[in-house]
């Protein structure tokens, strides 16, 4: 069985965004909208919705997708969510 992991990009009720990875990218959702296991950030932040997710076969390779999109500034986030959006969109219409 392979592991997969997942980079994820989370809005916070604030309107703030939260980077993360995971291997189950469901459950660490509802930790952070509903558990104590949710990061310290976004217990303060409640609710929390999910905008990206990517996945890799490696934990090292989204380690290091995390680091970089965690280094952008937010416009350069949501520019990143707005293409996968449109991406996704234009899969879909064919």
């Amino acid at each position: 069985m392979n592991i997969m992991y997942y980079l994820y990009i989370l809005k916070c009720a604030d309107g703030t965004l939260y980077t993360g990875i995971t291997v189950d990218l469901a459950r660490r959702v509802e930790e952070h909208n509903f558990s104590k296991l949710g990061a310290k950030y976004t217990k303060s932040r409640r609710p929390v919705e999910l905008l990206f997710s990517k996945s890799f076969r490696t934990r090292s390779t989204a380690t290091k997708e995390e680091a970089r999109i965690k280094k952008l500034s937010r416009e350069d986030k949501l520019e990143i969510i707005k293409k996968r959006l449109f991406s996704e969109d234009k899969k879909d219409s064919y």
